[in-house]
């Protein structure tokens, strides 16, 4: 899970730097666990763009993650960990003892020939997925569930993790990856261990193209456009202080900074014990 930075041959090699792979032990995914990906373009079930600055990008199949892990009692044994181009952690793939295969999110230090069990019965191990109630305090835990079945929500990108701080009553405190302190149901699963390819947010991407393989179009900055186009746009010259300066917003007039946008109602509200905002 290292990281590699290329020779400058060339203007965008000189900032260049990939992953070095050295984890990965399969190149090919599994075909039954392969499903089409169809690209949205940004856009939502109206056909209007809802996610601004997507579109292109490579063309991708979609792997199948079991983020349940309802495999309850049966042991698996981790055939190969490989690349996701879905997402930015590795993932592993699980041949069950009754001869099922599954997807799962590998977690650092999950290695081939290792097992791994789910359910209440399971062994505090890396990769074993058990409900929070069973975990002993300081455990590290990722793909955490914030409804009990669900699935796992939380912690699934790469070096991501929560720490079971306490319990009380019916509910666990989970210190989250931004630094939020919330409550979670003692019945909901998680999986022991932090995602692997941590190193993955120390990529140089070095150049404009390879944000585009990804399916990243560009952005226009809304002081550089015109009034017409956006609440930050036009003024002579490049206006910014004074009593003439313009709070960031989107295109919409939304300001862009201190504006609540959490609904009233969300029920979610009352289990966070402390924001990740001071």
């Amino acid at each position: 899970m290292a990281i590699r930075n290329l020779k400058p041959r060339t203007p965008a090699t000189r900032y260049y730097s990939i992953s070095t792979f050295d984890e990965l032990t399969k190149t090919t995914p599994e075909k039954s666990l392969l499903e089409p990906l169809r690209k949205s373009g940004g856009r939502g079930n109206t056909g209007r763009v809802t996610s601004r600055h997507r579109g292109g990008g490579h063309k991708r199949m979609y792997r199948v993650i079991d983020f349940k892990r309802d495999k309850v009692g049966v042991e698996g044994k981790i055939a190969s960990i490989e690349y996701d181009p879905n997402r930015n952690g590795r993932i592993a793939l699980v041949q069950y003892t009754d001869g099922e295969k599954r997807y799962i999110i590998a977690p650092e230090g999950l290695a081939v020939g290792g097992t791994i069990t789910s359910g209440p019965d399971s062994e505090i191990n890396v990769g074993n997925t058990l409900p929070l109630k069973n975990m002993p305090l300081g455990t590290f835990v990722h793909n955490v569930e914030l409804r009990a079945g669900r699935g796992g929500q939380i912690a699934r990108s790469a070096g991501n993790a929560c720490q079971v701080m306490a319990k009380e009553g019916d509910f666990a405190t989970l210190k989250m990856p931004s630094g939020e302190t919330r409550k979670v149901h003692l019945t909901c699963n998680a999986t022991i261990g932090q995602v692997g390819n941590s190193d993955y947010f120390n990529i140089s991407w070095g150049k404009a193209g390879r944000s585009r393989w990804l399916g990243i179009r560009p952005q226009t900055r809304g002081m550089a456009m015109n009034p017409v186009d956006h609440p930050m746009g036009g003024g002579e010259g490049k206006s910014k202080s004074g009593g003439g300066r313009k709070h960031p917003k989107s295109p919409w007039g939304q300001l862009a900074k201190g504006l609540k946008t959490r609904r009233h109602k969300n029920a979610s509200n009352q289990y966070i014990v402390k924001r990740r905002s001071k």
